[in-house]
């Protein structure tokens, strides 16, 4: 064979640390370990022990260190001709393959000829985004000088690790807003950099990241400066999701599966090797309101006792048919409605909704539910009960003896 083939995978180097081994100068070994700790490149000259932290490269494709879902991997293939003899029309072809035989990637490298002592080098790369094992599968064609068209391949194979664990719960607000919690834990054995957590929303939605702090002008990280995450270690991130103004009218009666966004996560590890991992779409199921949807658009968060308050109450008819509705208001220990009982509210046809003022007050101090809305539609004779709507603090304007 004309042509001499070698493949290395292209890696920072990793940290070394040779334990040394010792004995009795009695012993069998006599002073055979030591010679060999001084001989070693890592010790320190006089020093008699090793260097912490020494760098070193991988000797071999197997010894490389693994790679994780969204790092590149990137190879270098050499193509030597050992003869003394011109070999003519080479292909150097590298494909990289999961098992199943899924062909991931394929790089190609043609020459005319390659005289005696001369090389061929191609460094094929490719963002893996599977987990399993791969194989980089390597092929030589050739001519030699007589005519005789030669062919060759050699298998490289690896496994491909997963770095990142990513759990994700939905939280359904008493208006249209979702807010999402990602749990994304580091189940590598190093600590990693986290560059960039974020979300990309789906077409029906605007983004707010809930990640920093407020501080003067600016905003903090609620993880600090540093943000690096140990190995098995977790942090949650939260984002809330509010439907864009040509969708927020259809917000309450979307039914089914809807498409939330996915989540972009770029890292680095110890030696600055950058990882990027995107999830598929994130969908959550799309809440149940029954017939009739009602919701808050405005309360305030504090009142005071016995005086009247006023809130925007949104009715919306998720159902498929109109409906003529009758809004009935009834007290409770603590909460009185200030208004009519029994009013006409007209006819609501299907997807539509209309915003609703109305006035209370509340009798007792605390934390107070807003409770007693009843909803009859009048053509089916039917009846909707609406308690604890939502939650007003209740506090005393005056002095606590006044009170």
């Amino acid at each position: 064979m004309s042509l001499c083939f070698a493949v290395m995978r292209l890696t920072k180097p990793t940290l070394f640390t040779n334990l040394p081994v010792t004995c009795e100068d009695r012993d069998l070994p006599g002073d055979s370990f030591g010679q060999l700790m001084r001989d070693d490149p890592s010790t320190i000259k006089g020093a008699g022990f090793n260097a912490r932290g020494v760098l070193t490269l991988p000797q071999n494709f197997g010894n490389s260190p693994n790679i994780f879902l969204g790092e590149t991997f990137s190879s270098y293939i050499s193509v030597h001709n050992d003869s003394n003899q011109v070999v003519k029309v080479i292909l150097v072809k590298a494909d990289l393959q999961t098992l199943p035989g899924l062909n991931l990637s394929a790089s190609n490298s043609a020459v005319g000829e390659l005289k005696p002592e001369c090389c061929i080098v191609t460094y094929p790369h490719h963002e893996v985004k599977e987990i399993g094992t791969h194989i980089l599968v390597c092929a030589v064609s050739y001519t030699t000088q007589y005519g005789e068209k030669l062919y060759f391949r050699k298998f490289f194979k690896f496994q491909v690790l997963k770095p990142l664990d990513v759990k994700t719960k939905f939280y359904n607000a008493e208006t249209d807003e979702v807010f999402l919690e990602a749990q994304i834990q580091n189940i590598t054995t190093s600590p990693m950099f986290m560059e960039k957590v974020s979300l990309e929303p789906s077409m029906m939605y605007n983004v707010t990241e809930l990640n920093t702090v407020a501080y003067g002008d600016d905003g903090e990280s609620t993880f600090g400066k540093m943000s690096y995450l140990q190995p098995m270690d977790t942090r949650q991130y939260l984002y809330c999701l509010k439907p864009k103004p040509e969708y927020a009218e259809k917000a309450g009666v979307i039914k089914g599966v809807t498409v939330i966004g996915k989540l972009d996560i770029v890292w680095k590890t110890n030696l600055g090797e950058r990882g990027r991992l995107q999830t598929s779409q994130l969908q959550r199921m799309a809440p149940g309101y029954g017939d009739i949807r009602l919701s808050l658009e405005m309360i305030p968060d504090t009142v005071n006792l016995e005086e009247p308050f006023d809130i925007i109450c949104k009715i919306t008819n998720c159902s498929e048919r109109t409906m003529d509705l009758v809004l009935e208001m009834c007290n409770t220990r603590s909460i009185h409605w200030c208004g009519v009982s029994g009013r006409q509210l007209g006819k609501l046809s299907p997807g539509a909704f209309l915003s609703l003022p109305l006035t209370l007050l509340s009798s007792v101090q605390g934390l107070q539910s807003i409770s007693g809305l009843r909803l009859t539609d009048t053509f089916l004779k039917r009846t909707y009960e609406y308690d604890d709507i939502a939650q007003v603090c209740v506090v005393c304007p005056y002095t606590s003896n006044e009170c």
